[in-house]
């Protein structure tokens, strides 16, 4: 370390015998008032305050561009052109070891370092993956109508909306004019914001605007509007967004990289049963079907990567047909398999559907795992998975138990993923580093499309309906008993069953009270999910027998429940229910070759919520089949990313809105070859800066011990670097300035290491840092930065990191400048895979 302080006056430490520091002796508080005057950055913020100010001013005033627009009240003013580009003169500056810490128990858990062979396998599958096979996918996508932006011709006066480039508006109108100099009229949409009205030429609304959606929310919340004037804040929380969105990413593609890493034998192509197995599937499939039964055998039998597919189908597109090849293929390999489904009923169902699947093949026992069984059966089937007895295990999250080993395992295949809860899409994550994947869904999570359409995920799209498959016909209207009744009869005279829907188990008395008095007679059997196992599971055997004409339930049965005798659905208060859930609700019917009604009943729409509104006329959209996929994306822009990634409904989410976050997201997905970092080792790098200022005295003996234990902890990672800093503190108090300016030097050549920077010197009113970064990396981390001043100052090419002063500092100014510098860009690492 090329650091030199020179010491004189007095300070002293008691010191134990070893030559180390006494645990328990404090620190000499008598520091002389040069010594704290030298070590204290007061003057480098008196000094340089104003030069930095006058330039950031400068910058400031250079990117404000006016042009005329109308105020509310008519009068003529100005206000900022929706391209200018803003920074914030606030700023949140780490500029101390305890600051730095304090944002280090917030930080982001960073992941471990990938192997430089790791890293360069991922850049040429992410540049190989996009023109192999995913391009078809896109295409696919595509013409589903996947778009975030807004149609000004659809908005509505008085709706809130997203500026990419300025913030949250308000819309006021759509208007025709003709412009200055122009002859034929032109439509400008006009936009209410904070300090004053913007208009917009449409065409450009339609590449910049979004919808405003809070995810999550119950109760709507008007939003602050943006100022025209002042866009800081609007590009701090733009900036958070995307960094946040980054973060996502790379998470993402830190379990992809480390599955990639995982090699299991080849299943054998040569399963001679499998021909026979195949036979017994009773109807024709379709194009997509076999599509997808290619690609699934293709992952088991031609790679040596654990499978991670990802099966999109609308409701009775035949999903589950293509998990049952799989689990085929795997029981044939002597593996063991895992079906994940997240209701205790459907995993029921799934379970009687393997059974009889696999009837003709008596070697092979499938066992069902959940809350019907008592703790007898439940111990004996657990016993029987650990010891390998178990070849086809069915369950909800209990198979996800600390109790379940999982060496056996070789296939899992997950209906519904976005069903579960984080802890359960966690423990799922961490296995798909190690087993086989199947994935199934009609309404996959966007973050689940994203990286189906990124290629981070294999995936196989089943749009092609089977052919006895027809349209349900959706009646969504206000509630009505004649309605209820007459749908009711309509059903039973051609003896069918219904399902009736309510969002509340303690609505269910007085609906089935209700529900006897309009249909006489009939039958009704009640299901939710506070039900005693054995008691639902005799119920939902007697309606599946046709023992009743009605089962009145809650949304238990919305995932997967298959009864063809069922082709009448009323689903009340269907305000109460996500997207995503009316849309499974709506598919448990029309199974049959009978035509299926779905009634959506809701009080009259003066009663209805912005937001209940707008998944009315969702469902009234995509009431064709095979649209599952556009309400996976209408779904998360009204019920929010949040509750769909099983996270807080706040966050990143709320500051830029739904819609924007979501493109963002998308957007990092496609750059997802830029998100590496090269990180050294603490101890390749070079820091060159000398101080001539005299300190307080200090031991050679001592400083040795306090520096050879700092440095070893740097070693480590910056987080020992921390406790060990914590540790001396609660066992000395506060250090005084010359040892803040030895472990600010410390701290400083560990947070280089983790940037890839590798030589740090002065250079007049400058500091120089060689780095092994690119310029998108650059570009990432200096977003991140929240130090407007530091964050002008800062430049970067070819390599070389300069950070630059209006005036030459003293050395000791130019330390304390260099670590605020260095932890400021550690904002952003978390947005980074790093590897070495």
């Amino acid at each position: 370390m090329a650091v030199s302080i020179v010491s004189v006056q007095c300070w002293s430490v008691p010191i134990e015998a070893s030559g180390g520091i006494a645990a328990s002796a404090p620190w000499n508080s008598k520091v002389s008032a040069g010594c704290q005057q030298a070590f204290f950055p007061v003057l480098a913020r008196v000094h340089t305050k104003e030069a930095i100010q006058l330039d950031y001013l400068a910058d400031q005033n250079a990117a404000r561009k006016y042009t005329p627009a109308w105020s509310d009240h008519g009068s003529r003013k100005s206000f900022v052109e929706l391209s200018g580009d803003f920074s914030s003169e606030g700023g949140d500056c780490i500029d101390s070891l305890t600051h730095l810490h304090k944002h280090l128990e917030q930080e982001p858990a960073m992941h471990s370092p990938l192997e430089k062979s790791d890293m360069k396998r991922l850049n040429e599958i992410l540049n190989e993956k996009p023109k192999k096979g995913m391009l078809a996918l896109r295409e696919k996508f595509a013409k589903l109508g996947m778009s975030y932006n807004v149609d000004p011709e659809k908005l509505i006066s008085g709706e809130y909306i997203v500026h990419k480039k300025v913030g949250i508006g308000q819309f006021v109108s759509l208007k025709e004019e003709v412009p200055e100099g122009g002859k034929s009229p032109q439509k400008y949409v006009y936009l209410r914001y904070a300090d004053g009205m913007a208009k917009l030429p449409a065409k450009q609304a339609r590449r910049l605007l979004y919808r405003y959606f809070r995810p999550g929310e119950s109760v709507k919340r008007y939003p602050a509007l943006s100022k025209l004037n002042d866009r800081s804040q609007w590009e701090k929380r733009r900036t958070e967004g995307s960094l946040d969105a980054q973060r996502r990413v790379v998470k993402m593609i830190d379990v992809y990289i480390r599955r990639l890493k995982q090699k299991r034998p080849v299943y054998s192509k040569d399963v001679p049963a499998m021909s026979k197995f195949a036979g017994k599937f009773p109807y024709t499939p379709t194009p997509d079907q076999i599509k997808a039964f290619l690609d699934v055998e293709r992952d088991l039998t031609d790679a040596e990567t654990p499978m991670d597919r990802l099966i999109c189908g609308d409701v009775g597109f035949g999903k589950t047909e293509v998990a049952m090849r799989a689990i085929f293929y795997a029981v044939s390999a002597k593996k063991q398999v895992m079906v994940l489904a997240p209701t205790t009923v459907l995993a029921k169902q799934h379970h009687e559907s393997i059974k009889e699947r696999f009837a003709n093949f008596p070697d092979i026992k499938v066992a069902l795992l959940s809350r019907f069984q008592n703790n007898v059966d439940r111990r004996a089937v657990i016993a029987g998975i650990n010891d390998g007895v178990v070849n086809i295990a069915v369950g909800t999250h209990s198979l996800l138990g600390n109790n379940i080993q999982y060496e056996k395992v070789g296939l899992l295949v997950v209906d519904e993923e976005q069903r579960f809860g984080v802890a359960q899409k966690e423990k799922i994550s961490t296995l798909k580093t190690t087993v086989d994947i199947l994935t199934l869904s009609a309404t996959p999570i966007p973050r689940t499309l994203h990286m189906a359409l990124s290629g981070f995920r294999d995936a196989s799209l089943m749009t092609t309906p089977p052919p006895e498959r027809r349209p349900i016909k959706t009646h969504v209207c206000v509630y009505s008993q004649d309605m209820v009744k007459d749908a009711i009869k309509a059903e039973l005279d051609r003896q069918g069953q219904v399902f009736y829907v309510v969002p509340r188990i303690q609505d269910m008395e007085s609906t089935e009270k209700k529900l006897k008095l309009l249909v006489p007679g009939v039958q009704v059997s009640i299901a939710h999910g506070k039900k005693c196992a054995t008691e639902l599971e005799a119920t939902m055997t007697k309606f599946t027998e046709k023992g009743t004409s009605i089962l009145l339930c809650t949304n238990i049965i919305e995932s997967g429940l298959d009864i063809p005798t069922v082709n009448t659905i009323i689903v009340e208060n269907v305000q109460m229910f996500g997207l995503a859930q009316i849309y499974q609700l709506r598919g448990r019917v029309g199974r049959a070759d009978k035509v299926a009604h779905a009634y959506m009943l809701h009080p009259p729409k003066d009663f209805l919520s912005s937001d209940a509104l707008e998944r009315l006329s969702a469902l009234e959209d995509c009431c064709a089949l095979g649209q599952g996929f556009q309400l996976a994306e209408r779904d998360m822009a009204i019920r929010g990313i949040g509750s769909i990634f099983g996270e807080k409904q706040s966050g990143e989410f709320s500051k830029v809105g739904v819609d924007l976050y979501a493109e963002m997201l998308f957007e990092a997905i496609s750059k997802a070859q830029y998100h590496s970092l090269p990180q050294l080792e603490y101890e390749d790098v070079q820091l060159a800066m000398e101080s001539n200022c005299q300190v307080c005295s200090l031991s050679s003996m001592q400083w040795e011990a306090v520096t050879d234990s700092a440095e070893e902890a740097a070693k480590k990672g910056i987080k020992d670097l921390v406790r060990f800093t914590e540790n001396l503190r609660s066992e000395r108090g506060k250090e005084p300035p010359p040892l803040e300016a030895l472990l600010k030097t410390i701290y400083a050549k560990r947070m280089a290491a983790d940037l890839g920077i590798h030589h740090i010197q002065t250079r007049g009113k400058q500091i120089t840092m060689l780095t092994n970064m690119n310029a998108d990396a650059f570009q990432v981390l200096h977003c991140s930065m929240a130090s407007p001043p530091l964050k002008s100052s800062l430049s970067f090419s070819n390599g070389r990191l300069e950070l630059h002063s209006l005036v030459e500092l003293p050395s000791e100014f130019q330390l304390e400048r260099l670590f605020q510098c260095l932890a400021e860009l550690r904002r952003g690492l978390a947005s980074f895979l790093t590897y070495r």
